[in-house]
């Protein structure tokens, strides 16, 4: 055929628009690297394997730094992680697929499948457990150590003579008794161990060839060693800023609740499976599986104010812009799913205390710019406002702002807490006269609070205004002569 003007004109723009796609591809991609690569500097991580899925398929998969720091082995993405706690998102996967057997429903009390269970338990729904809202007693000690000396009989036998934390539903709160009771129920219904029915039934399907139950008792090739900069001293975690080797064991009857061992890639391998249809045929499985669970009062509660709810499983991201759907595990862990963006983004990292689920969403950013700190995602619909006019200004005359926005919104308001954080987000985009600005404003509407003094006194001394300083860390004492930050300071200048 012969070939127009018209033909040519458009092979050349499928040309340069195929080209530009290209080149916007390795450009993000270039930045992703750049930031985790920093990230894991500040943060001090060993090792860092990512996958992004993006529209249905793995965008991007690249491994990080030092799978074991002892013997100076890299990262592959062959590297497998423990994933912790993400293990309960298998688990919520494992529950719906029984139900869309019609094996079980996710309202049915436990007490139609488990029968040696006091009473109080009774009432008890396998969403509950799934969303830990259940109340039931804990199976492991305020070290998170299994109870019983991880002996199965003996773990049951225990929590059942413990008292139930709460009512049902009443309140959110971590539980791995819950998961327990939730692979028993897998085993009896599928007639195989919940260990099998995971692999038969996720494992497999997805081709996730590098991916087991397992801890730190195991022989696994590949497998990247685990530090953590945390300990736990008398049931509580501390970091005291030093690499140190982290063991965990987990017996068999408690991996629902934590044990596998996987990748980056693999992960992502379930996640499009999950998304397909391949895992689960309904797609109102799946939206059940990521809808968060309401407590009696109709609210909802999750870990912190990111991962805000808690799903069949699944941790929630709940919010206005880019919602997500975030299994966290280990502190060290995270995947997350945007249902609503076509995107997912997993994270695994060898450290205890690298918490990725906190800069998950910044690695968003460089798909959907929207989602980037420095331009305001993350902050309240009224900060939002806020933000807009004060840089509409210049960050001048904050006050008289703020004052007009009130007069002209009635639902207009801030809390202290919201206008303090978004002052150090601002130092760590490196605008500190923009944050001195901001918690100047802070002190002018919150006047009693010692901390917005504080707050303004640092950053007045990161900019080198010594005297000004001086001046509002006396302030912020004399609100709080408990403020050692403060008291601390004024006695270095004596």
């Amino acid at each position: 055929m012969r070939t127009t003007t018209k033909n040519m004109m458009f092979i050349l723009m499928t040309v340069i628009t195929s080209f530009r796609q290209v080149m916007s591809a390795q450009t993000t991609s270039d930045s992703i690297d750049l930031f985790i690569k920093e990230k894991m500097r500040q943060m001090k991580i060993p090792g860092l394997q990512l996958a992004v899925i993006k529209n249905g398929r793995l965008e991007k998969s690249s491994s990080y730094g030092l799978a074991n720091v002892e013997h100076q082995v890299p990262t592959i993405s062959k590297t497998t992680f423990s994933i912790n706690s993400m293990t309960k998102a298998f688990v919520g996967v494992a529950i719906m697929q029984l139900q869309e057997q019609g094996k079980l429903k996710t309202d049915d009390s436990i007490s139609l499948y488990i029968s040696d269970i006091p009473n109080d338990w009774k009432s008890v729904t396998i969403r509950q457990l799934l969303s830990n809202t259940s109340g039931l007693p804990n199976n492991i000690d305020e070290k998170e150590q299994v109870l019983g000396n991880g002996i199965e009989e003996k773990n049951w036998e225990l929590v059942k003579t413990l008292p139930m934390e709460f009512k049902p539903g009443e309140r959110f709160s971590y539980n791995q008794t819950g998961y327990y009771i939730l692979g028993k129920i897998i085993t009896k219904l599928s007639g195989q161990h919940f260990t099998r029915f995971i692999e038969e039934n996720q494992f497999k399907p997805c081709n996730m060839t590098a991916t087991q139950f397992g801890d730190s008792n195991d022989i696994i090739p590949n497998n990247a060693g685990s530090y953590s900069t945390i300990i736990n001293i008398d049931g509580k975690w501390i970091n005291d800023g030093k690499l140190h080797n982290a063991f965990a064991t987990f017996p068999v009857f408690f991996r629902t609740a934590t044990g596998i061992i996987s990748t980056s890639e693999d992960l992502g391998k379930w996640l499009i499976a999950l998304q397909n249809g391949k895992l689960l045929y309904n797609k109102n499985s799946v939206q059940e599986l990521f809808t968060s669970a309401k407590l009696n009062d109709g609210h909802i509660d999750g870990f912190n104010k990111l991962t805000n709810g808690y799903a069949l499983g699944w941790p929630t991201v709940e919010r206005e812009d880019h919602p997500a759907a975030a299994p966290v595990g280990g502190m060290r862990s995270a995947l997350f799913v945007y249902p609503q963006d076509d995107l997912s983004i997993v994270v695994l990292t060898n450290l205890q205390g690298s918490n990725p689920e906190w800069f998950i969403d910044e690695i968003a950013g460089y798909y959907f710019p929207d989602m980037k700190v420095k331009n305001g995602f993350g902050l309240s619909k009224n900060l939002k406002l806020l933000r807009q006019e004060l840089i509409k200004n210049k960050f001048e005359n904050s006050f008289k702002i703020y004052s007009n926005i009130k007069r002209s919104k009635k639902d207009f308001s801030l809390s202290e807490d919201q206008i303090n954080s978004w002052g150090y987000q601002l130092i760590e985009q490196n605008k500190k006269q923009e944050a001195l600005k901001v918690f100047k404003l802070n002190t002018l509407l919150f006047p009693k609070s010692s901390n917005v003094y504080d707050s303004y006194a640092e950053t007045l001394e990161l900019l080198g205004n010594h005297k000004e300083a001086i001046i509002n860390y006396r302030k912020s004492l004399e609100l709080n002569p408990d403020n050692n930050n403060a008291r601390q300071f004024l006695e270095s200048t004596k």
